[in-house]
């Protein structure tokens, strides 16, 4: 994704015949923001799902690339007071093993920037992009799930559970990690669950967070603390499935004193608030990212652990580049030659994404010495040297643009 936001073949206005109609499967983040930007780009759009229930206490911690592509729709404004920027990013091995990684901070000032991105209640997001999604004329959202598939060379019928069929040049599968689409179109995906559940929680604490987002390594995964306004921050506490069963269980008293102590105190004293969430931890990878009229986005086409802010970061990425090809083969954006482009497009991006979040993860999980000490030195020479800090904090926000500083600076260097 370019630093200046959405492709330039985001075409709006452009009238669609009804072959070139886009149907989405999954009313998601993921399904409400390629609705939108399809319906931006000017084509025809179906929505198929119900809207969200409201008990997702999630956050969510988008880029700035995401935040580009949600300001193209209209939506920033709304949701930015209810978000918190994150200025600073730190790693903090909190292994009680052999080899211990130093601290490695990442701030944005180092980069340029004046923020990584923001943090945002999936309270918030999902409301206001749903709210989006129902006003705009371009956009039929049929509150029903996809019940059956039909994919011929020419189109992809879907039969919805209220009884109705729709049919439509291209089916962009946001329907969740298990994608009933992805199945229909014959895409295989490996997947494998890992031994380890994410608590999830929101929290107050004493003392001021500083915009600052902490990464705590353990031997059971990250305990990652995100901001919030205001002196709140969002946890993702990552242990065995039978300990964050127990962590959930805890009286609020008891739980504020456990999540202080993991923290080191950082933030002084916690309390933590209602609404405690309990998610099973896996990773799958399909075998391509779109086919037989089919292509796939957000969790259709990638899960993996929570390291490191990636999901629908990701996710809207792959929605990016997809209305891009899209817009590029307006006549049958569904054809071959069409799908061929996006899988070619987003391979590199999921697969280095996916390979290195899975990595780091299994390499804290490891009990094995090669996997510490190659951890421990990588993230030694991330915190000693600044330029390759640079690099890799510019490659997580904006694919490519660690490259394009680094042959920058090499032609600067040249020209002296």
């Amino acid at each position: 994704m370019q630093a200046d936001g959405p492709p330039s073949t985001w075409k709006p206005g452009v009238e669609q015949s009804d072959k070139a109609r886009i149907l989405i499967a999954g009313s998601g983040p993921a399904g409400l923001i390629a609705a939108l930007g399809f319906a931006e780009a000017g084509f025809a759009v179906t929505l198929a799902g119900p809207e969200a229930a409201g008990g997702d206490g999630r956050t969510t911690a988008l880029m700035n690339p995401a935040l580009k592509v949600l300001d193209h729709l209209g939506v920033l404004d709304e949701l930015r007071p209810q978000a918190a920027p994150l200025k600073m990013m730190r790693i903090v091995d909190a292994t009680r093993r052999l080899i211990r990684s130093p601290t490695v901070t990442f701030r944005a000032s180092e980069i340029g920037e004046e923020q990584f991105g923001l943090n945002l209640p999936n309270k918030i997001l999902i409301p206001v992009l749903a709210k989006k999604v129902a006003a705009n004329p371009g956009i039929e959202w049929r509150k029903s799930m996809v019940d059956a598939w039909r994919l011929d060379a020419d189109h992809a019928h879907a039969s919805l559970a209220d009884g109705s069929e729709v049919s439509a040049s291209l089916a962009v599968a946001a329907d969740g990690r298990l994608s009933p689409a992805r199945e229909a179109a014959g895409i295989k995906a490996s997947a494998r669950p890992y031994p380890q559940s994410a608590l999830v929680l929101n929290f107050s604490h004493r003392s001021e967070h500083g915009f600052i987002s902490t990464e705590f390594h353990t031997e059971t995964g990250p305990f990652t603390q995100v901001p919030l306004p205001g002196k709140r921050s969002s946890l993702v506490w990552v242990v065995k499935p039978e300990t964050a069963q127990e962590l959930a269980t805890l009286d609020d008293a008891t739980l504020s004193v456990r999540v202080e102590g993991q923290m080191q105190s950082m933030l002084g004293r916690v309390s933590v608030e209602p609404g405690r969430q309990v998610y099973p931890l896996s990773a799958a990878s399909p075998g391509r990212f779109a086919q037989n009229r089919v292509a796939l986005v957000g969790e259709a086409a990638h899960v993996f652990p929570p390291i490191g802010a990636q999901g629908l970061n990701l996710g809207i990425r792959d929605i990016d580049d997809l209305i891009g090809i899209a817009s590029e083969n307006r006549d049958d954006p569904g054809s071959r030659l069409s799908l061929a482009a996006y899988d070619t497009r987003r391979r590199p991006d999921i697969l280095a994404r996916s390979s290195a979040v899975n990595l780091l993860n299994m390499s804290l999980l490891s009990d094995m010495l090669p996997a510490q000490l190659a951890r421990s030195a990588g993230l030694n020479v991330l915190g000693s040297f600044a330029p390759l800090r640079a690099f890799f904090m510019r490659e997580g926000l904006r694919p490519g643009s660690g490259f394009r500083a680094l042959a920058g600076g090499f032609r600067k260097q040249a020209a002296r």
